[in-house]
């Protein structure tokens, strides 16, 4: 059985770490300032985070600058493959990243506008650096829907369909954001979530709800995802990277220890 991958991800504003609560923000408008990103960046290297995620929430010009300086400071420092997304609109954007010293681009609102941006980043630089990043939400019941533009919009899409098609395109991951849970730290969405591992030939990342460390176990387990996503509980120091991975390992669950 491959080894699952545990997976820090870091809010990136104005060069800063933050956090938010489903895709919002506190009452007062503002969201919670976490640190520098490259000192929690060397923390969960130095923890033996498999792979690291950096997510330009500015996504302006301004803020993609930003976001180059941190990916450069990041991989000279940084042993980890490193993800970042926000605001790539298009191949060259993917370039501009790559060049800077990420692994992998994510995709998420521009995929949907622009479905084949996932195709001609595949073609160019190979699916393994195109991850889809999809944001779905309980509509109904039995239906998940996937939303653009941070979580505020709804495509219409059905969640599962839409994975598949962007893993026919050329996706080589897909990671999927419960809306519903995120930032609530009462557990993953198991449902959607193993609806789309099971639905798609590619690792899927599990993202929205880690509280404690039966929930990272649970996703895995039940949810059949490859890897876990998480960021409050490693920001404000409930868990360490590495006590996920022992609790994981004690479940007979294969990771990766340092």
């Amino acid at each position: 059985m491959l080894t699952r991958r545990v997976i820090p991800c870091l809010d990136v504003h104005d060069g800063q770490v933050t956090r938010g609560v489903q895709f919002g923000r506190a009452e007062d408008g503002r969201l919670q300032s976490v640190g520098d990103p490259i000192a929690l960046a060397l923390r969960y290297n130095d923890q033996g985070a498999d792979e690291m995620v950096f997510f330009d929430i500015t996504a302006s010009a301004h803020g993609r600058r930003s976001m180059i300086d941190v990916i450069e400071r990041a991989g000279d420092c940084c042993f980890m493959p490193l993800t970042v997304g926000g605001g790539i609109r298009t191949v060259d954007d993917m370039g501009m990243m790559l060049k800077a010293g990420a692994d992998k681009v994510s995709i998420n609102s521009s995929a949907l506008t622009n479905p084949d941006l996932i195709r001609a980043g595949a073609e160019k630089y190979g699916s393994q650096c195109i991850v889809v990043s999809i944001d779905a939400k309980r509509v109904q019941p039995d239906r998940w829907e996937v939303f653009s533009a941070g979580g505020r919009n709804s495509t219409g899409l059905e969640a599962v369909a839409w994975a598949e098609r962007a893993v026919t395109l050329g996706a080589g991951e897909i990671v999927l954001n419960s809306i519903d849970a995120d930032g609530t730290k009462s557990g993953f969405d198991l449902i959607i979530t193993r609806r789309i591992s099971e639905s798609v030939g590619v690792p899927v990342v599990a993202s929205g709800g880690a509280g404690t460390l039966d929930h990272l176990a649970e996703v895995l387990l039940i949810g059949r995802a490859d890897a876990v996503l998480a960021a409050s509980i490693f920001h404000f120091g409930t868990y360490t990277v590495r006590q996920v991975k022992e609790h994981l390992a004690r479940l007979n669950i294969p990771v990766r220890m340092q």
